[in-house]
């Protein structure tokens, strides 16, 4: 399964990015693809310490659950409920919020995994390097196939 902590994984999320223009419309959900780009680097920042989010109780009740889901081979199913602190509902502006997600996947596959497996998931709880990796790759890649890359 592919990792965000590969090297070659993460930079082919990079490289589908570049095919990204402010533009691309989505072929689901609702946010603008600029949008889109803020809402993804949200779980990077928590996995890198930048942004700090306390566990809910529906994490806590269903976390393990859907964790187990969400890591399967299977790729993320469309219009999945999002946890509002990762709903970006003002307008943004492309180039910023590409170069900042393109920035923080660099930096995530550059950190040694094991600090990261340190912190714990605000939903799924207490993830393992691998798990992490893996969950972060799945959630950029539904993401760009959300808009057509």
């Amino acid at each position: 399964m592919n990792n965000l902590f590969r090297i070659e994984d993460a930079g082919n999320i990079v490289v589908r990015l570049s095919h990204l223009t402010p533009t691309t419309e989505a072929l689901w959900g609702k946010m603008s693809v600029a949008q889109m780009l803020a809402h993804c680097q949200v779980p990077l920042q928590v996995a890198l310490g930048e942004k700090q989010l306390k566990r809910t109780l529906i994490g806590w009740l269903f976390g393990g659950l859907a964790k187990n889901q969400m890591l399967s081979e299977k790729p993320l199913k469309k219009n999945l409920p999002t946890d509002a602190s990762f709903i970006i509902k003002d307008s943004r502006d492309f180039t910023v919020e590409i170069q900042e997600l393109e920035s923080l996947i660099q930096r995530f596959a550059a950190t040694d995994p094991d600090l990261i497996a340190k912190k714990s998931h605000p939903f799924f709880g207490k993830m393992t390097p691998e798990e992490w990796g893996t969950l972060s790759w799945k959630h950029l890649d539904h993401h760009l196939r959300q808009f057509g890359v």
